[in-house]
């Protein structure tokens, strides 16, 4: 996790490996913010009630804070816009609002302008509200924390709470690992990334171990000058999981020219989940949820996954650019992304169950940020298909970005990059 002798190890060990294999490698640093819970507790009307802290959550202090309660009604945007308090008292309250549809961070700046004492976020799902974090940029003003779905149907007639959120937030600097072929065009290059950095609340193996391990394996392959078209450049990102900072900072860092020369970036976060999904990011919004499309080309991706999976007799599904992993710095300036993912705590359906085996209606990850995300709780015969698709996708791209599952180059790569950041 970021800021321990643990993810120094983890670099020493990546840049290591890649080192001895050829690979000119850099580590360049970025400042980044570590946040810690030293207790977090909440009761409800005189009932005890689990409750985690949001990322990057102000602190309640010690002492922690008792005040009324006040329910933000459910609508197509629950607590995302300032009329949604309209006609309630929120001043110096504990609101409580439902997840969906905006950030944690705007949520939490609405209702911090709206007087609110703290704020309380309701999951939309069986489980506790795991891996939720504010935005350093919009500077959290009052202390969020998650509560289950079931428990959040306490708040419908609760009248008072006492909530205890003790959170520390503090300066770290942490690194990135970067390393590029010698050969390939640099015009063109295939950026291909996983995320180094794990919770402190668990060993991180699965999370994210796999796509680390899926990454590396690809590139020690590979070696440092393959016969490739196009270059390749393979990041290990620091600081993903308060943020995605690394991945962040590094895309901030490339010059216009540099961001254009990046062709595409494939993420892999997660590929050994215990009861596994075989999923790809939607580059074409087929499923119609969430976010809308990539970036042109991002169908493509996309498509050149599905028919990896295809070979190997798996129906892969898909999963929405949601934001939460190191894709998202990518796309947010235009670039084409995909990626492969087994899933995280939301639960497999029956459908997907029926499709790839395993236990509906329970998580695909179960030990996600769990103290029990350890070489134990793997499913390998998963970690086999996804890496081996790591390696694929990698190698189709580095061979060609051409053809109907290409991406765009030249004078059509800098229009659609505008016309999807206007």
């Amino acid at each position: 996790a970021l800021g321990t002798s643990g993810y120094d190890a983890s670099v020493d060990y990546v840049a290591g490996a890649l080192r001895n294999a050829g690979f000119d490698v850099r580590t360049p640093e970025f400042d980044a913010t570590l946040f810690g819970v030293e207790a977090q507790s909440l009761t409800v009307d005189g009932v005890d009630v689990p409750v985690r802290a949001l990322g990057l959550s102000p602190s309640t202090g010690p002492d922690g804070l008792t005040a009324p309660v006040v329910r933000v009604p459910l609508d197509d945007t629950p607590g995302c816009d300032a009329t949604d308090y309209d006609d309630l008292d929120a001043a110096g309250a504990i609101v409580v609002v439902d997840r969906g549809v905006c950030t944690f961070a705007v949520k939490e700046q609405v209702a911090a302008d709206s007087g609110a004492a703290a704020l309380l976020v309701v999951n939309n799902e069986d489980g506790p509200l795991a891996g939720a974090a504010l935005s350093e940029q919009t500077e959290p003003r009052i202390p969020v924390g998650g509560v289950s779905a079931a428990d959040g149907q306490r708040f419908a007639v609760a009248t008072s709470a006492a909530l205890t959120l003790d959170t520390r937030t503090e300066r770290q600097t942490s690194r990135n690992v970067i390393a590029q072929t010698t050969t390939g065009s640099t015009d063109d290059v295939v950026v291909v990334g996983a995320h180094l950095d794990s919770v402190p609340e668990g060993p991180g193996i699965n999370d994210n171990g796999s796509g680390v391990a899926a990454v590396l394996e690809t590139a020690l392959q590979l070696g440092p000058d393959p016969a490739v078209t196009n270059a390749v450049r393979f990041a290990f990102w620091g600081a993903e999981e308060v943020g995605l900072v690394g991945s962040s900072r590094y895309v901030e860092s490339l010059s216009p020219e540099e961001r254009d020369a990046i062709a595409l970036y494939l993420n892999f976060d997660m590929l050994g989940s215990p009861n596994p999904g075989y999923l790809l990011f939607d580059g074409d919004d087929s499923d119609g949820v969430g976010a809308g499309p990539g970036p042109e080309g991002s169908a493509g991706i996309e498509r050149t996954f599905a028919g990896f999976f295809a070979g190997r007799g798996i129906d892969a599904g898909g999963t929405d650019f949601d934001g939460r992993s190191d894709y998202g710095p990518f796309i947010a300036v235009g670039i084409p992304a995909g990626g492969v993912f087994s899933g995280a705590e939301e639960p497999k359906t029956p459908e997907q169950a029926g499709e790839w085996g395993g236990h509906a209606d329970e998580p695909f990850d179960p030990n996600y940020h769990a103290p029990e995300d350890d070489l134990a709780n793997i499913d390998r015969e998963a970690l086999a298909v996804n890496a081996a698709a790591v390696a694929y996708g990698t190698a189709v791209y580095a061979l060609s970005i051409e053809g109907p599952d290409g991406v765009p180059s030249g004078e059509v790569r800098a229009q659609a990059r505008a016309e999807f950041t206007e």
